[in-house]
């Protein structure tokens, strides 16, 4: 009798509950509504039965559509998980690549179940097609609050990023994906998975050198943009090159040269 009593899984009752639309609670009260009412009642049924049948077929498609994978528009390395070293008591940091592998631009934001202990660098942004960036996420250790070290190693903190396709190059900001939520993609929940810092492994590793690759290119992010070497315009019209200034050097030396033989 035990399992009589058991309640379904929540993935079942989320699946019922899903299909519990408009569309089939119209059909099933037009059927029911059908045993009493004379004539009048039966013609009710009639147009209400017609008009369900002829439901745009939209309303089919977008259904069959949210059980469809979504497409991706992000190209993650690693792809389900964020490596962190496990060193209780301090902030640590992780790193992910993330890479645009569409064809138009497309927009990225980062989401934690712990905003009060992690943040992402940069949380969001705007990459162009094949573009790709290295996001660094920092995250405080909390101490294990027992002495056993293998609890401290399990964390339930997550990480999602959400992708959203952009017109052209824009600049970048979190409204973008309120003000078109309809059109925005969970592309990963990431799971938190602390390394030993003191024993190396190829997580670790390829750790390490995402890590320095972020700062490099954090670095190059922060230089001034390169002047510009082409020809300087001091007016309108008048353009000053190297030759014309070679010219006007060489001129005037040899002027000087002449004065000082007379």
């Amino acid at each position: 009798m035990a399992v009589a009593n058991e309640k379904p899984p929540m993935s079942e009752v989320k699946v019922w509950s899903f299909c519990r639309l408009p569309f089939w609670q119209s059909t099933n009260n037009a059927a029911a509504g059908g045993g009493g009412g004379g004539s009048g009642s039966s013609s009710l049924q009639q147009n209400h039965l017609a008009a369900a049948d002829h439901q745009p077929s939209i309303k089919v498609a977008s259904v069959a559509k949210s059980f469809l994978p979504t497409r991706r528009r992000l190209g993650l390395d690693p792809p389900n998980k964020l490596y962190f070293p496990y060193e209780p008591g301090k902030q640590v940091k992780s790193a992910i690549r993330i890479r645009n592998i569409t064809k138009t631009h497309v927009a990225f934001k980062f989401q934690t179940t712990a905003p009060k202990s992690c943040y992402m660098r940069p949380p969001g942004g705007i990459l162009a097609p094949d573009e790709s960036l290295i996001a660094t996420v920092f995250k405080f250790v909390e101490p294990p609050e027992s002495n056993d070290k293998l609890d401290g190693l399990k964390s339930r903190v997550k990480f999602k990023i959400m992708s959203l396709k952009v017109k052209g190059d824009m600049d970048y900001v979190p409204e973008l994906f309120d003000e078109q939520r309809d059109q925005v993609a969970v592309e990963q929940i990431l799971r938190v998975v602390f390394l030993e810092p003191d024993h190396p492994t190829p997580a670790l590793e390829k750790l390490n050198r995402q890590l320095a690759e972020a700062e490099a290119e954090l670095e190059i992010r922060k230089r001034p943009p390169p002047e510009d070497k082409g020809p300087r315009v001091l007016g309108e019209g008048l353009v000053i090159d190297e030759w014309k200034e070679r010219r006007e050097r060489y001129l005037a030396r040899q002027l000087v040269e002449g004065v000082d033989s007379v």
